[in-house]
């Protein structure tokens, strides 16, 4: 077999393999990736390339190294699920690089962070002053949660008494030309209906619409094809 369609063949294998172990250690990981399952997917991944390329490298042990990896990765997981300490020894734990406005020097160290990259964190959440700071958390996946001082914390309208009303998910009713039927259902409503509401605006054909989109406050957004179009109507009219 030539050398070409061997690669391809294993290159194939490879992806829909990876893409397989990928949902096998699920959403969770990716969500909440520590610098260890970062390591571990590349060692997968480099698992993966290995079979795709050295032809001369047996495919059944490659395939089989992948697995073992994918395997340790969700057991070590769901381990670390029920099991506080080893959760803590593999994902790491919180700790608090600021409080009160004092940076905690050791924290910093430990964590090999210079101050200066520590205010460019700070500055990407929106703080520019250390001593604005409650408290600031390096989390087990490296990123840095802030809680500014009660002073320095923007208002918010229960904080002037003022009432709002509910803001939830707006449905996405036509999506580049194309009528999602079930969110129409989902919200109680017709095709007719929708185009009677288009009509208002002399729209005739879904199909120049980049965008359809009921908030819940009864407000139907429309995006048209074009550069510069948009509409918004409201349905309690």
């Amino acid at each position: 077999m030539p050398v070409t369609v061997m690669v391809i063949i294993r290159s194939s294998v490879g992806f829909f393999l990876l893409l397989f172990f990928v949902k096998l250690i699920g959403k969770q990981q990716m969500e909440h990736i520590t610098y260890f399952d970062y390591i571990v997917g590349i060692t997968i991944g480099s698992i993966a390339s290995t079979l795709s390329v050295q032809v001369n490298e047996n495919a059944w042990s490659t395939m089989t190294g992948m697995a073992v990896w994918t395997l340790l990765a969700v057991l070590l997981a769901v381990i670390s699920v029920k099991n506080t300490a080893l959760r803590k020894i593999v994902e790491g734990i919180p700790e608090i690089v600021i409080q009160n406005g004092k940076v905690q020097i050791d924290v910093l160290r430990k964590n090999k962070v210079s101050f200066e990259d520590l205010m460019s964190m700070l500055r990407v959440k929106g703080a520019f002053r250390v001593d604005d700071v409650e408290f600031a958390v390096f989390e087990p996946n490296g990123k840095l949660s802030v809680l500014l001082k009660s002073q320095k914390q923007p208002l918010t309208p229960e904080d002037m008494n003022i009432s709002t009303q509910y803001e939830g998910i707006p449905t996405n009713l036509v999506v580049d030309g194309k009528l999602d039927m079930d969110a129409l259902r989902s919200v109680n409503l017709t095709k007719a209906w929708l185009e009677y509401q288009l009509k208002k605006k002399k729209i005739m054909n879904i199909e120049d619409i980049f965008i359809a989109q009921l908030d819940t406050q009864g407000n139907l957004f429309i995006d048209m094809k074009d550069e510069n179009t948009t509409y918004t109507i409201s349905i309690k009219e």
